[in-house]
């Protein structure tokens, strides 16, 4: 039976009533049962994926808000809509309709305590999951506006399953609305067309879409809230149009109607509003949407940090954020820097860049290295991590992997000037120090290396059978001491490009 609290007529409402009411709907409401639907959809459809990123907070936070918004959308909607039909479902509406109180606010306790049981479940999820990731980042703290988004999706959610219910009350109408809605917001992104795109507005978007998951977004540059905050006003005042909206037909006061056409009103231009300023935005240099009517300017310049250093002939640093793969990454380049250290033109640290973000034509964007590859005196030598370019995200070993095939032969590339066809000299003894080092890039084997991520050079190639393959295999085969001498004393030379490879020892 529906749980009704009787008051006399004439008298207000009072308040211990109201909350005995909301209790009473806590205990007998279908969201509870709905909850262990939603954290098993959470756990095996966002949690476990979340768990295989990096531990890095952009990445998981970014992930969580998308998956957390499509795990409760059936559940949440469809309890919703289920509570609302309940006093069609049970023919007691003309019952109730005697008692003092009113269906709106019976159908608001609803919403109410749908949303409750919601949110309940939501940081039954959400919690777990930023403790794990607390426990295993190296940096940074936790980023509440996704949290923020995703929270505020579950009492619009609860809303809209309430106000289907509300107009047209039917059996059928929490599996309809249930499915209708998951499709509606889980498809709203395939309308999202560049940066400046109202779609953007979608709860399920946490960053640019079209970059996918980047680790290098909110890392070397604070977290942009823009967006974040363009999407809790369109939620907010959706949710509090479609409640009004269920309020007013049953309002008997004229007070009641005025406020509630009031505020429907308001939500509607709230939501309005945060729809068309999403669709001024633009993708910011530093990788998040930038919105100018929201905007923080002074959260564009670069976070201060203290990289972290290994040891080794030439130190490699890197942001705090990726400490984790500081260890293999250096492991994997110390052969080449060991070859390399002390040479002329040879950079005394190997420093991870921050990346820049700039929007091309239709879903285009391009990522960049922020400054040039090589600056200072003494040179330091600059590289971005695979997982900063425009893709997916890589597993750890993946990611060394990568680093090793793109930041050395991009490196050689320097120090040697090659370039590909342009000095078979060049060439030759770029492969012979990745021989050497056995550097290869992914998917390349021994004898064949190109310059990869991060440069901008044509790239060099050095294949079997070439007379510069023959000249590498040769050069490698010197004594570490003979090669080194004579890299010392011609290395300047064979840079400026006045080395052949009849002049190779």
């Amino acid at each position: 039976m529906t749980a009704v609290v009787a008051v006399p007529a004439g008298r207000t409402w009072p308040v211990p009533a109201v909350v005995r009411l909301f209790w009473l709907e806590l205990r007998h409401n279908t969201m509870a049962w709905a909850v262990p639907l939603a954290c098993a959809l959470f756990w095996l459809i966002t949690f476990r994926k979340v768990a295989a990123m990096p531990p890095l907070w952009n990445v998981r936070a970014a992930l969580l808000q998308t998956g957390t918004v499509l795990d409760f959308i059936v559940p949440v909607t469809g309890a919703a809509a289920w509570m609302g039909g309940r006093e069609s479902r049970r023919r007691t509406a003309d019952v109730l309709a005697t008692t003092p109180v009113p269906r709106a606010a019976r159908l608001l306790v609803v919403w109410a305590a749908t949303t409750c049981w919601a949110l309940a479940g939501y940081l039954i999820c959400v919690g777990p999951a930023y403790w794990v990731t607390a426990a295993r980042a190296g940096y940074g703290g936790p980023l509440w506006w996704p949290v923020a988004v995703s929270a505020a999706c579950m009492p619009a959610f609860a809303a809209i399953g309430l106000g289907a219910a509300t107009l047209l009350p039917s059996r059928f109408t929490a599996p309809a609305v249930a499915v209708v809605a998951f499709f509606a917001i889980a498809l709203s992104t395939e309308l999202i067309n560049g940066s400046q795109s109202a779609w953007q507005v979608s709860p399920l978007v946490s960053w640019p879409w079209d970059t996918g998951p980047d680790t290098g977004v909110a890392t070397f540059y604070p977290y942009q809230p823009d967006l974040a905050i363009a999407q809790l006003m369109f939620l907010a005042g959706g949710t509090v149009a479609i409640l009004a909206a269920i309020v007013l037909p049953g309002s008997a006061r004229r007070l009641t109607r005025v406020i509630a056409a009031g505020a429907a009103a308001t939500g509607l231009v709230t939501a309005g509003t945060a729809a068309a300023v999403t669709g001024t935005g633009r993708l910011g240099p530093t990788g998040m949407i930038t919105i100018p009517a929201l905007h923080d300017a002074a959260r564009d310049r670069p976070l201060h940090v203290t990289p972290v250093c290994s040891g080794g002939p030439i130190p490699v640093c890197m942001n705090p954020a990726y400490a984790m793969y500081l260890p293999p990454v250096s492991a994997s380049l110390r052969p080449l820097l060991t070859e390399l250290a002390g040479l002329p033109g040879a950079p005394v640290r190997i420093s991870q860049s921050a990346t820049r973000y700039q929007q091309g034509r239709g879903n285009l964007v391009e990522v960049t290295m922020a400054g040039p590859q090589v600056s200072g005196r003494p040179a330091v030598f600059h590289f971005l991590l695979p997982d900063q370019t425009e893709g997916p995200v890589d597993s750890s070993s993946q990611l060394v992997s990568q680093a090793a095939g793109s930041i050395g032969p991009a490196l050689v590339a320097d120090i040697t000037g090659a370039r590909q066809g342009a000095n078979l000299a060049q060439d030759a003894v770029a492969g012979a120090l990745l021989m050497l080092a056995r550097a290869h890039p992914v998917g390349g084997r021994p004898g064949t290396w190109i310059a990869g991520l991060g440069t901008n050079r044509a790239l060099p190639v050095v294949r079997p059978g070439t007379p510069g393959y023959a000249a590498a295999v040769r050069f490698a085969a010197l004594s570490p001491a003979a090669r080194r001498v004579w890299l010392v004393r011609h290395l300047p030379s064979l840079r400026a490009g006045r080395i052949t490879l009849a002049d190779l020892p």
